[in-house]
């Protein structure tokens, strides 16, 4: 089975980076005697001097040693064959970016991940005297159960969970074995999960996947499209092409015009994205913190929790139940339904102007379109596009709705809406990528668009009436509807029915060398300028 391709890493120096923290690792590996014990971990290791001497990994190192692992799994082939969903079977390779955010493997990963970073946070608590400050071997020893954190780490969670019945529960008990090797953590097993209730995992769990997911995955392949649009507007801003209204001829444009359109209604979306703020709660069973108070009721736990939130990268919510209430998610969603839309929008006329021959499909060898007609070249990654953005906002959309909702604090229907999360996530990612690949495959077919400019005089009746207007002519609107609506009308007619207007000499003179390929109004310069328009810099991004 072929290796996976990796995720794109933030820089060239990133990859760099993961390239040189494998070789070391395979180093490492080779000379470590068998059995040898792996504390201190292999992230972080004291030197002879005692000094620590740091591997560095980039950011998302994890995820890329995540999907490896997967794909290396001997069943995987046949877990894609068997999938429910499109998204781990067919088009798995368009959507496995998600995977370590958004799949059961990402949820316990980030679970483990605040259980362990709330332990960390105890020990810094000076009033809290069961837990001292850990030493730097303890507090490696701890981060490697983040760093390291695998798929087999995944699966001795599930295998737990086959008798808790209870996720969470399970990360608290995979926690305990994993620490009980080391003697300075063994004292304080008992304090993982401390004060804790599910919600409070959960909640920030879902927080950081969406927040890293979003911002390492989708917004990259969003401002893709934003660019891929904002070229075909400033390389096409000079070809004309026949507007339509209703369907019907109407004023002409240019076809740069049309994509800048586009181009500046998801680059508007995408700056409201900056403007979500994903937010954490880690208040206890209701809300009040009650536990916490009883059992170290000289602790400043609303401030604790603050600081532990953010710590985390998040913003804090300090009014809550059980449950963070996710008005925020629903925000975030609504964005993205948004978003989708506006793609929708532009499938389709994409599609319609491929039916009309505006573009011409790129042939690609080997491709078939048809089963049985040989000469078809279909719009496929559009109609795939526009199919999956309908599933996606189905999703999100019933997300953001069911989300904000709950039975007095909390049901379990939140926790199972909850893991659908990377659905919606993951119908868009494959929506976009099919999106960016149709236009990909599409070039101008200019002698079409000016053959339709060419039987399509009529147009010029909008300027020529405004003109008519202009110098006090008597009902200018109603003779152009004598002349032109139901008739056919020709280069030579129009022509004739401005000579015979009572117009001074210039106007007269600028209508006839009016023609639909030169009626487009601004449209030239509205495409050149739309790079000035779109902004990438700040939008696309959950600070």
């Amino acid at each position: 089975m072929s290796a996976p391709p990796l995720l794109k890493a933030p820089a060239a120096a990133a990859a760099s980076l993961v390239a040189a923290a494998a070789a070391h690792r395979a180093t490492a590996a080779a000379a470590a005697p068998s059995g040898a014990s792996r504390v201190p971990p292999r992230r972080l290791r004291c030197s002879a001097s005692g000094a620590a001497a740091v591997e560095v990994r980039a950011p998302m190192d994890w995820a890329t040693r995540s999907l490896e692992e997967m794909q290396r799994a001997e069943d995987f082939d046949s877990f894609c064959l068997m999938g429910l969903s499109p998204l781990d079977g067919r088009y798995e390779r368009f959507t496995r970016d998600l995977k370590p955010f958004f799949s059961e493997f990402g949820l316990i990963r980030y679970r483990v991940i605040v259980e362990v970073k709330w332990l960390l946070k105890l020990s810094q608590i000076p009033e809290i005297n069961e837990v001292p400050p850990f030493s730097k071997e303890a507090q490696l020893f701890l981060d490697a159960i983040i760093q390291d954190f695998s798929v087999a780490d995944a699966k001795e969670v599930k295998k737990i969970e086959k008798t808790t019945n209870h996720d969470v529960k399970a990360v608290e008990y995979f926690l305990k074995q994993k620490c009980s090797s080391n003697p300075e953590i063994a004292k304080v097993l008992e304090f993982f999960h401390f004060g804790c209730t599910s919600e409070d995992i959960n909640n920030l769990s879902h927080a950081l996947a969406l927040k890293e997911g979003v911002n390492t995955v989708m917004f990259p392949v969003m401002m893709d499209i934003c660019k891929a649009m904002c070229s075909l507007a400033t390389q096409n801003s000079t070809i004309p092409m026949l507007s339509r209204t209703h369907g019907q001829p109407a004023s002409p444009t240019t076809l740069g015009k049309e994509m800048a359109n586009f181009a500046a209604r998801l680059s508007s979306i995408g700056n409201s994205f900056s403007e979500v703020k994903i937010l954490g709660k880690f208040a206890g069973a209701v809300g009040n913190y009650s536990a916490d108070v009883v059992a170290y009721p000289e602790v400043d736990w609303p401030k604790v929790a603050e600081d532990f939130v953010k710590s985390l990268g998040l913003e804090f919510n300090p009014y809550v139940t059980q449950i963070e209430p996710h008005d925020y998610i629903s925000k975030l969603f609504n964005l993205f339904v948004q978003f989708n839309n506006v793609l929708t929008d532009f499938d389709r006329d994409m599609w319609t102007y491929i039916s009309l021959g505006y573009f011409k499909q790129i042939v690609k060898a080997g491709e078939v379109g048809s089963s049985t007609m040989p000469h078809k070249v279909n719009p496929i990654d559009f109609e795939n596009s526009d199919g999956n953005l309908t599933i996606a906002n189905g999703t999100l959309s019933s997300l953001s709705m069911k989300l904000p909702i709950s039975r007095m604090q909390r049901d379990l229907t939140d926790s199972t809406v909850l893991r659908n999360l990377g659905v919606g996530l993951g119908h868009s990612l494959l929506a976009y990528k099919a999106t960016l690949r149709g236009i990909n495959k599409v070039q101008v077919n200019e002698s079409r668009l000016s053959e339709d400019l060419d039987q399509t005089w009529e147009v010029l009746a909008e300027p020529i009436q405004t003109v008519m207007r202009r110098y006090g002519i008597p009902e200018p609107y109603e003779k152009l509807k004598e002349m032109t609506r139901g008739q056919a009308v020709t280069k030579d007619s129009i022509r004739q029915f401005i000579e015979d207007l009572d117009l001074p000499e210039a106007a007269r003179s600028s209508l006839l060398k009016l023609t639909p390929h030169s009626y487009i109004g601004e449209a030239e310069f509205l495409a050149r300028n739309i790079e000035e328009v779109v902004d990438l810099k700040s939008g696309f991004k959950i600070e």
